[in-house]
């Protein structure tokens, strides 16, 4: 990588700092199972439902993706709808309340790759965000000592109080470019999801980077990535 010539880098959170994504994943894989036993709805949710309809999206698209590759249509609810209760929001609470109760019992330590490039950004002075669709986003990064190290953060919360569309529409890692004065065509975007890289293509991102934490190289490639590495600590090796 040629880090001078780029003026931004903007970073996913689950999956390519922290390995929360592997906590959503589960999380999202017991709501779903339970609530399609309980309704009888099939097939059975697998982890390929989770590459395909809610990785990198904001939660309750996800649930309305994933419903609808089942041919389910529920009442969209409302953002305050206990956990459980039989429409959109409620799911997508109940999917909440479990990462919460993970992320309690078990804490988060970032991949040490990832902070190994973020602090060869922050020796090269280059700015860095974190841009997630998860409201936990802040909880996260200061859990995993993070929360410090990242001038902007636009996180699922942002987005509602800016009316900004989630991955893989570009709009939030616009947004973050825009708070940092950097324009997209000098920037760079990290992310694992096929709906993150998506949207770092589609909105005219210098360098989309995909981490492989499961979707697949050549999945992260046909969504617009220019490179793809299983580890960042790969992007400082040409550079030194």
């Amino acid at each position: 990588m040629r880090w001078d010539d780029v003026d931004a880098v903007l970073f996913d959170l689950d999956g390519v700092l922290t390995p929360t994504a592997a906590v959503h994943m589960r999380a999202w894989e017991r709501m779903f199972t339970q609530y399609f036993a309980e309704h009888g709805i099939t097939p059975p949710y697998t982890d390929a439902d989770y590459f395909a309809h809610v990785d990198g999206k904001p939660r309750y698209d996800g649930v309305r993706a994933t419903l609808a590759s089942r041919g389910v249509v529920l009442p969209e609810g409302a953002p305050s709808d206990p956990p459980g209760t039989h429409t959109v929001c409620g799911l997508g609470n109940a999917k909440n309340a479990l990462v919460n109760q993970l992320l309690a019992e078990e804490g988060v330590e970032p991949y040490p790759g990832s902070v190994r490039l973020v602090d060869e950004l922050e020796r090269r002075r280059v700015p860095t965000a974190v841009v997630s669709s998860s409201r936990n986003a802040p909880a996260v990064l200061e859990a995993a000592g993070l929360g410090h190290r990242f001038a902007v953060i636009v996180d699922g919360a942002v987005a509602t109080a800016e009316h900004l569309a989630g991955k893989p529409a570009p709009d939030t890692f616009l947004h973050a470019a825009r708070l940092l004065g950097v324009a997209p065509e000098r920037a760079a975007v990290v992310e694992d999801a096929v709906s993150g890289v998506a949207a770092g293509r589609a909105g005219g991102f210098g360098l989309v980077v995909g981490v492989d934490r499961g979707a697949g190289p050549d999945v992260l490639l046909a969504a617009g990535a220019d490179v793809v590495v299983h580890d960042l600590a790969e992007l400082l090796r040409e550079d030194r």
